[in-house]
């Protein structure tokens, strides 16, 4: 065995992807989560399937692991950080300020001549790590204590892509995946002893990875989402399957292109190869993934530097105007799924604040930026629409 991983987050993304591969490398995985049906679960279940659904599908079982309540049995997760080799997250961005103390707790009660504890967030989001660290950071004021508190941890960020669409209630703690996955991790930090994780990528430099995945998959599988569920479209593959979708998608994907050909320095063509396999990973027919889900929380998606504002404001910079960027912006808006609270938050915030505000407040731009006039147009659109009587 390798060694322990304390990861937080047991749902499907955790099994399914990030627990998988850190229990293929040989770790014992402890689970830590705050829900208690799911944790009571893997408590009471010695293994669980991971099934890997496409042109050539696989199952593969995973076991060797433990699970920790971590709202009920906060100490016990302390305990184990105390002495673990690895933490992961995959919480969403919004959560890692509640894991933090956590972390901070467990450095606390780690040996001083223990190996550093390796943390890496594992989130849909440019730097997760890096934010981790400094919610960890801001629990520790004194600077000569974080000194001696951060040398016993590296942090490093990670670049994940793997899509785990929603599961099945019948199938348990079993988890059904698309046979693809990249997990790249920035190797700088780790000054030649990185952890052994055989699936993972190790890179110099992570950030184009990160905003190449992130303006890629992220973005091509949100406008996916949007434009579908406008059409009234409900499996994500159907949407693509859409004419009229599709061409709004791949349109997206080519002004996505030109900012990273034009940032990166990647080959055109070699985005374009990338490009076409993700589009190939959308259309999957064997993963029965949903525009709502994959359009959920679309506040979040929809902030400054998430997948649709962040790459539009950076191509008007450029003064290349992002027509189909815009026009996903505004299918966002649309986006009505009363399940989801963010889709909730942002039909009212659409019913009583003024244009110019909503813009500011859900996509963070500001007055004056390239972009502004042009999202401030859609939301003076969306804002007229939503106030108008209904017949």
């Amino acid at each position: 065995m390798t060694g322990t991983a304390v990861h937080f987050g047991a749902g499907n993304i955790g099994r399914g992807f990030v627990g998988l591969i850190l229990h293929r490398a040989g770790y014992e995985v402890v689970f830590a989560d705050v829900a208690d049906t799911l944790i009571d679960a893997l408590k009471q279940t010695p293994s669980y399937l991971v099934k890997e659904v496409g042109l050539e599908s696989s199952e593969e079982r995973v076991d060797n692991y433990r699970a920790i309540n971590s709202r009920t049995d906060e100490a016990e997760v302390i305990a184990e950080i105390s002495k673990a080799d690895i933490v992961t997250t995959a919480v969403g961005p919004t959560i890692l300020r509640f894991v933090a103390p956590v972390i901070v707790a467990g450095l606390r009660g780690r040996p001083d001549d223990s190996p550093p504890l390796v943390v890496m967030a594992c989130e849909n989001a440019i730097n997760a790590t890096d934010v981790l660290a400094e919610f960890v950071h801001a629990l520790v004021p004194d600077e000569e204590d974080w000194a001696a508190l951060s040398a016993k941890a590296i942090f490093a960020n990670t670049a994940v892509d793997r899509i785990v669409p929603a599961q099945s209630a019948e199938h348990g703690l079993d988890v059904t995946v698309e046979t693809y996955f990249e997990w790249a991790i920035e190797r700088p930090p780790f000054d030649g002893q990185e952890p052994t994780i055989p699936d993972a990528t190790w890179v110099d430099d992570l950030a184009p990875y990160i905003e190449r995945k992130l303006f890629t998959v992220n973005t091509g599988h949100a406008s996916t989402a949007y434009h579908g569920h406008v059409k009234g479209i409900h499996k994500l593959s159907d949407a693509l399957a859409d004419d009229e979708v599709r061409a709004k998608v791949e349109g997206v994907l080519a002004e996505t292109k030109r900012l990273l050909v034009d940032k990166h320095e990647f080959a055109p063509e070699a985005q374009q190869a990338y490009v076409d396999k993700i589009l190939g990973r959308f259309a999957n027919p064997y993963l029965p993934d949903t525009t709502d889900r994959v359009g959920r929380q679309p506040l979040r998606k929809l902030s400054r530097t998430e997948r649709l504002i962040g790459p539009a404001a950076e191509l008007a910079a450029m003064g290349d105007r992002p027509e189909f960027l815009l026009a996903t912006v505004e299918a966002a808006l649309d986006f009505d799924v009363p399940e989801d609270p963010e889709s909730v938050e942002l039909k009212k915030l659409l019913a009583t604040l003024n244009p110019a505000d909503a813009t500011t407040r859900i996509t963070g731009l500001q007055p004056g930026e390239p972009l502004y006039d042009d999202v401030l147009a859609i939301l003076e659109r969306k804002v007229a629409a939503t106030a108008a009587p209904t017949a």
